[in-house]
């Protein structure tokens, strides 16, 4: 179809969400098929236990399990504080977690300790900044100076008395959790959103939208979905990437396939560096990912990277291009943001 389908569903027995761009899937979201591993976005109450000498962290105590903060300076064993998970832990380590917590809705991100009001960089016609300004201040006002606002993109187009509604809910949230924040024993304070929370909340308007159960199969996605959790990935011009997860990293083979001709390397490599940040989403890879790109002049590297550059910088998950290696391979280090569904694969 053409257009924009964003489809709710369950797969495997979990909620998912996927969303569908000219008949390309380009999304997709997926609970864990297990309630007691914390989502990102949870909300803690944690305890400090030890820092992580020569390393600047702490290990926290969870109600179930251990979770690991980056910054410990300032802090001591047997301390209390609020943190937010950031991402998906790996298998047997600590669930990464910051102490800046974000409260975060379809419209506003609320910003506790983080003071001031700002809008969305996307947001560009003056008379809807300064129409979004007027709400933003009008609700905010209520609350002390410590805590911030961003009005989301989003907003923009949406009606004033639901980005007013929105952001007062999510301001009033925060200042709910910040109060039962004090205490000394670990506590689970707000719920991370679920793949359906997080598609409304995230993804743009669609063209069409289905809720219905069956809805997967009903629009096709049940193939694109078998399909791109496979290892093979089709490439635009005939080629196809070959992506498998390791322990240690993500291994990604492209091949030109049937073409034999002299830009054949070239033609399978940028499509390749195209297409790799969907078919890296989709699946919920990040950690460190090495590409072995298809054979090609030393040359033509530049056009390659300079394709992957301008696909990352579209791509809303964080991801440092590291570089070529001595034997020609190239590295990406992303972060863990989305759950891995390779327990998924066909």
């Amino acid at each position: 179809m053409k257009g924009r389908l964003i489809a709710l569903d369950t797969l495997g027995g979990r909620k998912a969400a996927a969303m569908l761009e000219d008949g390309v899937l380009t999304d997709l979201l997926v609970d864990p098929d297990d309630d007691t591993t914390p989502r990102p976005g949870t909300i803690f109450r944690a305890i400090c236990q030890r820092p992580m000498k020569g390393q600047g962290g702490m290990m926290l105590r969870l109600p179930e399990g251990t979770a690991y903060l980056r910054r410990g300076r300032g802090l001591a064993p047997g301390q209390a504080l609020l943190v937010q998970v950031t991402g998906w832990a790996e298998e047997g380590k600590a669930v990464p977690v910051s102490e800046r917590l974000l409260f975060k809705s379809r419209y506003a991100i609320v910003t506790p300790g983080a003071p001031g009001i700002n809008l969305s960089r996307r947001i560009r016609d003056e008379q809807a900044r300064m129409r979004l300004l007027e709400i933003a201040h009008a609700v905010m006002e209520a609350r002390d100076d410590s805590t911030g606002l961003i009005l989301r993109s989003a907003a923009e187009e949406a009606d004033e008395d639901a980005v007013a509604e929105d952001t007062e809910s999510m301001r009033d949230l925060a200042h709910k959790v910040l109060q039962e924040g004090a205490g000394n024993t670990p506590e689970a304070l707000l719920e991370g959103p679920d793949a359906h929370l997080l598609a409304w909340r995230d993804w743009p308007r669609p063209d069409l939208f289905a809720e219905a159960p069956g809805c997967f199969a009903e629009h096709g996605l049940d193939d694109r979905i078998s399909t791109i959790l496979g290892p093979k990935q089709p490439l635009k011009g005939g080629g196809f990437a070959l992506i498998e997860p390791t322990h240690a990293f993500v291994a990604v083979d492209v091949n030109t396939g049937p073409d034999t001709s002299p830009a054949a390397g070239l033609k399978a490599n940028i499509a390749l560096a195209r297409d790799l940040p969907r078919l890296l989403r989709c699946r919920g890879l990040g950690g460190q990912i090495v590409i072995d790109f298809a054979p090609m002049p030393r040359k033509e590297r530049r056009q390659v990277e300079q394709a992957l550059r301008a696909a990352f910088r579209r791509d809303s998950i964080e991801t440092a291009l590291a570089g070529w290696t001595p034997l020609g391979n190239f590295e990406l280090q992303r972060k863990r943001e989305r759950l891995p569904l390779d327990d998924l694969a066909p």
